[in-house]
């Protein structure tokens, strides 16, 4: 029995385009990296693949709508009489990953359970920090110490509740977060509806 879908695991019964599959690809690159099972419906039972035209749409999506380009390996397995595709995309090393949309951008997701999710500013900002290995030097100042004694007394804080409660730009509350989500003091967490923060 296949494993439910998660944040390192995705099931596709087909590849109908390569730039709808890049989005998962870079969501995991941007991750600890995931494996998609391409032939596997949702319900986990074996489709398999059509055509060798899938292995071609899965090598094009990770080549010409990712950016960086990711590397993949693909794996046939053979059950009874039907083929299906293991593609690993291994956790990236040139973070953030994006992908391009059909409005012609590049766009940054970031997994979260089995959906891949749109990055915020916040979110790619941090992911750029990380992928740059700069230590991140925390200033300490009256902001910091509001935000993190509202999150010991709350569970969880929105950028434009940070934003109000000090009364700053929200430029400059965004850059706190990232601070803070670098250096491991606190923990950003992206849901469909919206994002927010809590202690780490």
């Amino acid at each position: 029995m296949i494993n439910g879908e998660g944040d390192m695991l995705d099931y596709k019964q087909e590849i109908t385009s390569s730039n709808k599959i890049a989005k998962t690809m870079v969501s995991f690159a941007n991750h600890r990296g995931g494996t998609l099972l391409v032939g596997v419906r949702d319900n986990r039972t074996i489709a398999g693949i059509r055509t060798e035209d899938e292995k071609y749409m899965l090598d094009l999506a990770a080549s010409f709508y990712c950016k960086p380009e990711i590397p993949l390996e693909i794996i046939e397995h053979t059950i009874g009489d039907k083929i299906i595709l293991e593609c690993i995309v291994p956790e990236g090393d040139d973070k953030p990953y994006s992908s391009k949309g059909d409005d012609g951008k590049w766009w940054v997701y970031v997994r979260n359970k089995d959906k891949s999710l749109l990055a915020s500013k916040i979110v790619v900002d941090v992911l750029r920090r990380q992928a740059s290995n700069k230590g991140t030097m925390i200033q300490y100042g009256k902001n910091e110490e509001m935000l993190l004694k509202y999150l010991e007394e709350n569970e969880r804080v929105t950028l434009m509740e940070f934003k109000k409660m000090v009364n700053i730009s929200r430029w400059r509350a965004s850059k706190i977060l990232v601070n803070l989500i670098s250096a491991g003091v606190i923990r950003n967490h992206t849901h469909e509806k919206m994002e927010f923060y809590t202690l780490a």
